[in-house]
């Protein structure tokens, strides 16, 4: 369905078609078996840190930008994406009016909880 590497427009080429949320990191569509991530320097300001790590493994912040994350709504759906059957599919915003570029199918394989700031430089 998508290209890797191929630069889409989110609200008209992923969210028009295939619905979900137009805002945020995680957009789970209602109808579609999946869930669109979406990755980018601008989520660092919320404290979001999300990149790849030493062994090529890319790691998700999640979503939440007060106080401790928890296991629900993007969270959860990303947890238990294989067992409600649903694939995930990781975008990275170029900026403002420059689109996503698709980077691919991914899984989570696990969870690991680390320590970070939150919007009002709180720590959790």
């Amino acid at each position: 369905m998508f290209e890797v590497g191929r630069i889409y427009n989110r609200r008209l080429e992923i969210h028009e078609p295939c619905g979900g949320q137009w805002q945020g990191g995680i957009s789970t569509p209602r109808d579609w078996p999946f869930i669109f991530l979406f990755t980018g320097e601008s989520g660092e300001q919320y404290g979001y840190r999300d990149g790849w790590d030493d062994n090529g493994v890319f790691l998700y912040t999640g979503e939440g930008q007060e106080g401790d994350m928890a296991f629900v709504r993007g969270n959860r759906a990303i947890r238990d994406h294989a067992l409600d059957g649903k694939d995930i599919h990781l975008f990275q915003a170029l900026g403002k009016g420059e689109g996503c570029r698709y980077l691919g199918r991914f899984a989570c394989s696990t969870w690991d909880f680390r320590r970070g700031t939150d919007l009002n430089g709180d720590e959790r």
